[in-house]
């Protein structure tokens, strides 16, 4: 099941998008509902809280009195943390029965409607993470007009949470909802439509996306970068301790002259644990399937540089996974030849000489790729005596 984040500020007009998500197929666990589920009568850490804090904290019907909880608990970090203590583990359970259950029921999307995502610092955890976008002026006129919200009370709650640079920073998409209520809607559509209907199908099946066949290359996107941060968040937080290192490689990540791929390094201890049954079903979980017959670099020094090699399902951004033992020629290459393209403003000046040359032959990208070799090969000496002259050494964890 293809798993997403949904987010925005306060005012946002997330639980439009939410319902039109829903109304397109999706099941939406929204964050706010759980959190007030769990604490209902007859909910057991309902009775852990009155346990806690007293009866002082509930109605005369015995309802939690969510008002006299927050005076208790404001201001008081162990208080706070004692009602964490109790809630968390009970909201993360009935999140995982219910995205469970859609699994199980053949949900093709998945949706969590969760307004602290960034504060907890989950963007890691989904496949794509969705933020509607709005303006905090429009927001707190919304809160006022439409919700009767005091505006100091409205400007007070959006600076409590994440402000807008932070949201963006973990977006992999971003909807604007500055306008009207129906562009907003128009969007979700094109999003669902364009985007996560194809990426459900090909996470569903392991159909990994590939490039087109044809050549394009294009001048540095500021975007890059961001994109290849969020794919590391996720594939860290699929492998965990599998991942010794991991990197952006590549010329996306100098940024420079460039196909509009990503290409990812993850560093192993062994061969043998990307082999394993467990990184295997962490790769295919994230949506990044391996490509079986891709067992090897290219060496520079004549010998085999061995790897495992995965391709990304999101339609929308080609992605590369290339998985080498950390202290390997292959991996150590890798870094050191994106360090050297950033460093050697004319080493960047003969590498892009060169694929301009190429481009005009009309190649396709597979015969590209090939025909790039040679030009690595004769650049491999200049590149270590760079290494040597500047006594550059590979990052020890990555990225």
């Amino acid at each position: 099941m293809l798993h997403i984040g949904l987010t925005g500020g306060i005012g946002s007009g997330k639980s439009t998008v939410s319902r039109r998500l829903a109304e397109l197929g999706a099941v939406v666990v929204d964050a706010d509902l759980i959190a007030r589920e769990v604490v209902e009568p007859g909910e057991p850490a309902l009775e852990l809280i009155r346990a806690r804090f007293g009866d002082e904290v509930f109605t005369e019907q015995g309802a939690l009195d969510r008002p006299a909880l927050g005076r208790v608990v404001f201001g008081d970090p162990d208080a706070l943390a004692d009602l964490e203590g109790i809630t968390h583990p009970a909201i993360w359970q009935r999140t995982a029965e219910r995205f469970a259950r859609a699994r199980r029921e053949g949900t093709a999307v998945g949706v969590h409607d969760m307004p602290l995502l960034v504060e907890k610092r989950m963007a890691g955890e989904y496949h794509l993470v969705v933020v509607v976008d709005t303006a905090e002026e429009e927001r707190v006129r919304r809160l006022v007009e439409l919700r009767g919200m005091p505006e100091e009370e409205a400007r007070s709650r959006i600076a409590a949470q994440a402000d807008d640079a932070q949201r963006r920073a973990v977006a992999d998409v971003l909807l604007d909802n500055n306008g009207a209520p129906e562009e907003l809607l128009a969007r979700v559509d094109r999003l669902w439509q364009d985007r996560l209907t194809p990426f459900a199908d090909n996470l569903a099946t392991l159909t990994p996306v590939r490039a087109p066949h044809e050549l394009h290359l294009r001048e540095p996107d500021p975007e890059w970068a961001g994109q290849a941060e969020r794919e590391l968040a996720r594939l860290r937080h699929r492998l965990g301790p599998l991942a010794v290192t991991l990197d952006h490689i590549g010329s996306t990540a100098v940024p420079m002259y460039a196909k509009p791929i990503l290409d990812l390094q993850v560093g192993v201890a062994s061969l043998d644990d990307a082999d394993s049954v467990d990184f295997r079903a962490a790769m295919d979980e994230g949506g990044y399937p391996r490509r079986d017959h891709v067992t090897e670099d290219v060496a520079k020094d004549g010998a085999v540089w061995p790897k495992r090699y995965h391709l990304g399902c999101d339609p929308a951004v080609p992605i590369h996974v290339h998985v080498r033992e950390v202290g390997s020629p292959g991996w150590r290459w890798a870094l050191l030849f994106r360090d050297w393209l950033r460093a050697d403003e004319a080493g960047r000046a003969d590498y892009r000489a060169e694929k301009d040359r190429l481009v005009t032959q009309g190649l396709t990208r597979p015969d590209y790729a090939e025909a790039k070799e040679p030009w690595f090969a004769a650049a491999d000496e200049r590149i270590e005596a760079w290494a040597t002259r500047t006594g550059w050494t590979a990052p020890a964890r990555g990225d």
